[in-house]
């Protein structure tokens, strides 16, 4: 395992995303009252910031709400079989602001979801904010960086 430093943390950030974007999906757990639970979501990195953006009636956003901690994975699939894995803190947000960046960093068009644009009364961006986040291949046996803050 290699330990990313701060000077290897751009770097580190963009292979990242650019992981992230060719496994399309990724499984978020957060924690539910009678256990955990996991679901697909579209994540986008902003830098060293990820978000994603649900409805603010969704369990996620409930849970998440209740309690902030949750991991969210990625696996790209054969020939590369690389797998990213973060760790960290959300918010549900609700204000003008970051749900206007929220829909404007997502690389999918919300209006799929939101058709009265980032201004449905339904929608709330969720930022994520990584403690740890690991970059491997082979389930993390091969070439493993993991950054921390």
């Amino acid at each position: 395992m290699t330990q990313v430093t701060d000077a290897d943390k751009d770097s580190f950030f963009t292979d990242v995303a650019a992981a992230s974007a060719k496994a399309v999906w990724a499984a978020v757990a957060t924690q539910a009252d009678d256990g955990p639970r996991v679901r697909m979501v579209h994540p986008t990195w902003d830098g060293e910031v990820l978000w994603f953006a649900t409805s603010r009636v969704s369990p996620k956003a409930q849970q998440l709400m209740a309690n902030p901690r949750l991991d969210i994975q990625w696996q790209v699939a054969a020939p590369e079989f690389v797998h990213i894995m973060a760790r960290g803190s959300a918010e549900v947000l609700d204000d003008a602001e970051s749900r206007r960046h929220a829909w404007e960093v997502l690389d999918y068009d919300l209006a799929q979801f939101w058709p009265d644009g980032v201004d449905s009364p339904d929608y709330v961006a969720v930022k994520i904010t990584p403690e740890r986040v690991e970059l491997s291949e082979m389930f993390g046996t091969t070439n493993k960086r993991v950054w921390r803050s």
